[in-house]
């Protein structure tokens, strides 16, 4: 067994934790790369079929190009897809930044989710090395009845031990990937020939390393066209994987506010 093995055996094993113990339950797919690596794990985990569906919070600014990979996956994966959309601006707190302001109506959208659809737990692709708040998470990460989260008060998980008994009423978010590295997710990727959006790979000098939406995320600079390419890219880089996301380069602490309410 080689490191990607171990990393996939982990994941679906958490995959599986999560579906024996949570009712109802569903995955976030953001359309971007570590989302997409999660549904090819759960389809692994249950015999080639999701049981549960896989939900688009769509602030209707997505790219086409991840719109178009959206509807030709879910019907190729054959998901459950639930593509609801986000709340509108004027809905979210107006003393965040203008950026974290936009990237809060998935928080509202997200909440809006849980309470319509009524998911116990939600399966997110986060992983601890993508950002510093999200490195305090753990892999079953309890949230509050109105969908915040106080990092301060988390259940430990030594050695990998998961606890996932939580008082009743209690949300609960999943992260099969929290102990994924970017490179990881590219190398898994190119071993498993998962199909990716597009815009990851270079296309006239530029490329997207982290996808987000229209107007609050900007491509890198980079000639990477190929997978190989992109893991050489990485492996050399020492930018922050996130350095497109405007909505990082806000306030010091708006990221932590966001992620305090509910954002992923």
């Amino acid at each position: 067994m080689d490191d990607l093995d171990a990393l996939e055996a982990q994941s679906i094993f958490i995959l599986r934790e999560a579906y024996n113990k949570f009712d109802p339950l569903a995955l976030l797919w953001s359309l971007g790369k570590d989302s997409c690596v999660m549904i090819w794990l759960a389809k692994k985990a249950f015999l080639g079929r999701m049981p549960f569906p896989a939900v688009h919070l769509d602030t209707g600014k997505e790219f086409p190009e991840a719109y178009a990979f959206r509807d030709q996956y879910s019907a190729a994966w054959n998901l459950n897809l639930i593509a609801d959309d986000c709340p509108p601006i004027e809905d979210v707190d107006a003393s965040l930044p203008p950026a974290s302001r936009f990237a809060a109506r998935k928080s509202l959208g997200l909440q809006q989710a849980i309470e319509r659809y009524g998911f116990k737990a939600l399966i997110t692709g986060i992983r601890r090395d993508e950002q510093a708040t999200r490195a305090k998470e753990r892999v079953f990460s309890p949230r509050g009845t109105d969908n915040s989260w106080d990092f301060r008060e988390q259940p430990p998980e030594f050695w990998d031990q998961y606890n996932t008994d939580f008082p009743p009423g209690t949300h609960v978010r999943v992260h099969p990937l929290l102990h994924w590295t970017e490179v990881d997710i590219w190398r898994y990727i190119e071993r498993e020939d998962i199909p990716m959006v597009p815009l990851y790979y270079a296309k006239n000098g530029q490329r997207y390393r982290s996808l987000g939406e229209i107007g609050i995320t900007e491509p890198i600079q980079s000639e990477a066209t190929t997978i190989a390419e992109i893991i050489i890219e990485l492996e050399a880089t020492k930018d922050p994987e996130r350095a497109g996301r405007t909505m990082d380069h806000e306030s010091e602490d708006s990221f932590e506010r966001l992620r305090t309410m509910g954002y992923l």
